[in-house]
């Protein structure tokens, strides 16, 4: 009876274990969503802020010396329009770009 049992239960494991049809879908993408990439061609870090519509500058992201980095941005829909700044760690220089229309990905350069 013992062995009837234990192959049963090794039987059900075997079946429990085998492959699964598993199906993935990814969200439906929303036309709002909003991201940069900055560009940092300097040899130290920036701090990357945005304002525009009446906000005073919010703090995207900090992007290390001769790098590059997608940020993705919070509160600001394409269509937009901004400003964006980047000032050293050091606080020594400061970049701007004026006017910008946000696009779901925009690329910055900075200097």
């Amino acid at each position: 009876m013992l062995r009837v049992l234990a192959a049963i239960a090794f039987a059900t494991a075997a079946v429990g274990c085998g492959p699964r049809q598993v199906q993935v879908e990814t969200g439906t993408p929303t036309t709002n969503e909003v991201a940069l990439r900055v560009t940092n061609n300097l040899s130290q870090a920036v701090n990357v802020y945005i304002s525009g519509g009446g906000t005073t500058d919010v703090f995207v992201k900090q992007i290390g010396a001769n790098s590059s980095e997608w940020v993705p941005v919070q509160g600001f829909s394409v269509g937009s329009v901004v400003t964006l700044r980047a000032r050293t760690v050091d606080g020594a220089r400061t970049y701007s770009k004026d006017n910008v229309v946000l696009e779901n990905m925009y690329e910055w350069r900075v200097p």
